[in-house]
C-alpha cells in the first residue's frame, strides 16, 4: 500500500474513514480447567489457634484477590514463551470449637504452567510522560521504557470452587508453591494480621477448581474503517429524591432471576434421523 495511502484519511460514504490504531494483538490462547488438590491454607495467629483445637471446618467463600504472571522465552523454541502463574485465594472457613462456630480466613496460593506461542520481538517503545516529560524536570528513564521484546501475558479466571477442606497434622505434607515472606503485603491485609508460625501445628488444607482462559498479546497497529462518535439522543435521568418508590416502579420485573436456564442439548442429543434436537417438532 502506498505510503500516502496510508497517511491520509479516505473518506467514504455515511461518515467513514480509515484509521490508524494502536492496539495489542493476540498471537495465542488456551482455556484450562484445573483442580488443586490439597493446597494449604495459610492463617493468622488466631485462626491457626482455631485449627489446632478442632477438628470440624466447613468453607464458606473463595475469592481470587490477585495473581502474578512471569513470562520467559522457552530455550532452543524460537517465539514459543512459557507463562508462570500464580494466584492467590483468600478462603474463608466456619470452625467448630467449644460448640461455638468461628469464621477464620486465610490465604492460599496455586501456581501453573502453560506454554504459547507469540512469535519474536526487537523493538522497544518510548512513550512519553506529561508528568515526568517537560523542560522542568528530567524525564524518568526508568519508567517510560517499555521492552516489546518479551510479550504481554493475560489471565482471566473465575473465583474458585472450593472441592473440599480438612486440617491435617503437619507431618502430612500438602501442596505449598511459595514460602510465607512469598506472599504481597496487600493480599495478607485481606486476613487482618501476619501469618502464624505454624511449627507443629495442625495444617488446613483446601481442594479448589479453577476455570481460566490465558492469553499473550504484542503492540500492534492496524488500519480499520471507523465511523465519527456522535452525540447520544438519551438524556440522563436522576432518581427523585423524595419519592424513591417512584424510580422502583418503572423498573420491569426481573422475570429470568425466578427461572433457571432450560437444559440446552448438545449436538450428541439430536435426532440423528430428522437432524433436530430431541423433543422438538419435526
Amino acid at each position: 500500500m502506498p505510503e500516502n495511502k496510508i497517511n491520509s484519511y479516505d473518506k467514504q460514504s455515511c461518515g467513514r474513514e480509515t484509521v490508524c490504531i494502536d492496539t495489542y494483538r493476540v498471537l495465542d490462547s488456551c482455556r484450562d480447567k484445573d483442580c488443586f488438590e490439597d493446597v494449604r491454607v495459610y492463617l493468622n495467629s488466631f485462626g491457626q489457634e482455631l485449627i489446632n483445637r478442632s477438628q470440624n471446618v466447613r468453607t464458606k467463600t473463595a475469592e481470587t484477590v490477585a495473581a502474578t504472571l512471569d513470562v520467559s522465552a522457552v530455550p532452543f523454541n524460537r517465539g514459543f514463551y512459557q507463562i508462570n502463574i500464580r494466584i492467590f485465594v483468600k478462603v474463608t472457613v466456619e470452625i467448630c470449637c467449644n460448640g461455638m462456630p468461628q469464621e477464620v480466613t486465610g490465604i492460599a496460593v496455586v501456581e501453573k504452567h502453560v506454554i504459547l506461542f507469540a512469535s519474536e520481538g526487537n523493538v522497544s517503545i518510548f512513550k512519553s510522560d506529561p508528568f515526568d516529560d517537560n523542560h522542568c524536570r528530567r524525564p524518568n528513564l526508568s519508567g517510560n521504557r517499555v521492552n516489546t521484546n518479551m510479550p504481554v501475558a493475560v489471565l482471566e479466571t473465575v473465583d474458585p470452587i472450593v472441592l473440599g477442606a480438612k486440617i491435617v497434622e503437619p507431618h502430612n505434607c500438602c501442596s505449598c508453591c511459595c514460602a510465607p515472606d512469598e506472599i504481597p503485603e496487600h493480599v495478607l491485609c485481606d486476613m487482618g494480621g501476619g501469618i502464624a508460625d505454624d511449627d507443629g501445628d495442625r495444617i488446613l488444607v483446601v481442594s479448589l477448581g479453577f476455570f481460566s482462559v490465558v492469553r499473550i498479546e504484542r503492540p500492534a497497529q492496524y488500519l480499520i474503517n471507523a465511523t465519527e462518535y456522535t452525540v447520544p439522543d438519551k438524556e440522563c435521568v436522576s432518581p427523585e429524591n423524595d419519592d424513591p418508590c417512584a424510580l422502583f416502579r418503572t423498573m420491569s420485573f426481573p422475570v429470568n432471576e425466578f427461572y433457571p436456564p432450560s437444559f440446552i442439548p448438545q449436538d450428541d442429543d439430536r435426532d440423528h434421523a430428522g437432524g433436530k434436537p430431541c423433543g422438538c417438532g419435526k
